[in-house]
């Protein structure tokens, strides 16, 4: 479970296993014999699918069913409790990974997973962490390592933060760009004309962003205004862009004792995910196990 919440990649393990999970719940929906196919009129039955999916993934979904149990059983032995702003806190941080909401959003869409079940998989990480919590240590020298060889990923890039309105053709850019001269609101007409639909909800915002991850068209003008400042239409290869700049950052050389809870977050991930196999297994040799997946 450990590895499934580690790092930008996590969710691909958990989406395997949810996935495969669900399928054997379906299959199991059905009577033994029953078709669930069938092809030129040979049948495929609820049998047949549940042995491959059993032969494929069974031992691997079975010991992640195990395995959360005995976290479920310590969780309750320890009294530990993860509260729904611990849970969310943890999941911006993996939104921020993504790249933002709108790409998060696109992957379980695309993997077909629903946020609450990240979230589930989420307290199970944080319920794992907290009991592992007391036998981890993290040295000043550690995180002055840490910092010193990753340095570069907490120095701040120049940034932009800015919202757009995005229109299909000249015209009505140049109609809405009228509207915005003559003192209408920036976010309403947003919402009202930004074929954008994923910032238009939230009147055009498109947060924070650094050079390199806006079409080059967008970037030059973006970074050229100053805060506070609309543009004229901008065409890009989207479309026609209205960008109001709402705020900037420059450039930051890190400093360490600016980023101290961030490495030291860092480094409790990589030593939980490190020792997490041999603290799960003499958590393991504490229950009464018994495992007959794949015995005749």
């Amino acid at each position: 479970m450990i590895q499934k919440l580690a790092g930008k990649k996590f969710m691909l393990s958990v989406i395997a296993l949810i996935l495969v999970g669900t399928s054997l719940l379906f299959v199991a929906a059905f009577s033994k014999r029953e078709t669930l196919a069938s092809v030129g009129g040979e049948t495929i039955t609820k049998d047949d699918l549940y042995e491959v999916l059993t032969e494929k993934y069974g031992t691997e979904t079975l010991n992640s069913l195990i395995e959360e149990k005995v976290i479920a059983m310590e969780v309750k032995k320890e009294k530990v409790a993860v509260s729904k702003k611990e849970i969310d806190e943890e999941l911006a941080t993996y939104i921020q990974s993504y790249g933002g909401e709108e790409a998060f959003n696109s992957a379980l869409m695309q993997s077909g997973i629903s946020k609450e079940n990240v979230k589930k998989d989420i307290k199970q990480y944080l319920s794992i962490k907290k009991l592992m919590e007391p036998k981890i240590k993290i040295t000043d020298k550690e995180m002055k390592d840490y910092f010193k060889e990753h340095k570069a990923s907490f120095n701040q890039e120049e940034q932009v933060k800015a919202s757009h309105i995005l229109v299909k053709d000249e015209s009505t850019a140049k109609k809405v760009a009228k509207k915005l001269a003559d003192g209408d609101d920036f976010a309403t007409l947003a919402k009202e004309y930004s074929t954008d639909t994923a910032s238009a909800e939230k009147g055009g915002d498109l947060g924070y962003f650094s050079k390199g991850k806006m079409v080059k068209e967008f970037e030059k003008v973006a970074f050229s205004l100053k805060k506070g400042e609309i543009s004229d239409p901008v065409k890009t290869e989207h479309g026609y862009h209205i960008i109001k700049v709402t705020d900037k950052k420059a450039a930051k050389e890190a400093v360490y004792d600016d980023h101290k809870k961030e490495i030291k977050e860092a480094l409790f991930k990589e030593k939980v995910q490190k020792e997490y196999p041999t603290w799960l297994e003499k958590k393991k040799e504490k229950y009464n196990i018994k495992n007959s997946f794949g015995q005749d």
